[in-house]
């Protein structure tokens, strides 16, 4: 199963913690980049966080030291937890899979490269909604 799926959003008060999850099948890859994007209504698709094979991890800069990604390779599930949210983390969550390289091509694009994640990113799960109350 290449499809990823999504799952533990749901309802929590500021303050509060989630952790979400993503079954896809990604062991078989020789390189690969696993991440989690999220986007807000009327907002363009960000990215939140990312891991890569051997587990070196990547963070937005809005969600470093709060959010905590992490890969069970034995289980090919990703995971991402989520402590002290906000409203502003108020999103659809959307696992997805680069299959072809490490995360760095993402995370250190040029400033002339394209913007749009779908380039990079070959399979997308379906989302997962968070949406986090005041």
């Amino acid at each position: 199963q290449v499809q990823p799926v999504e799952s533990g959003g749901g309802s929590v008060q500021a303050g509060g913690s989630l952790r979400l999850s993503c079954a896809a099948s990604f062991v078989g890859y020789r390189h690969y980049c696993l991440g989690w994007f999220r986007q807000a209504p009327r907002k363009e698709r960000e990215g939140v966080a990312f891991i890569e094979r051997g587990g070196k991890a990547y963070y937005g800069d809005s969600v470093k030291g709060r959010f905590t990604i992490s890969s069970d390779t034995a289980a090919n599930t990703l995971h991402l937890q989520m402590n002290s949210l906000d409203p502003e983390n108020t999103a659809m969550y959307f696992c997805a899979i680069d299959a072809t390289s490490g995360c760095t091509t993402w995370v250190f694009r040029g400033p002339d490269a394209p913007l749009d994640p779908r380039l990079y990113f070959h399979y997308w799960g379906q989302g997962t909604q968070v949406t986090v109350s005041s």
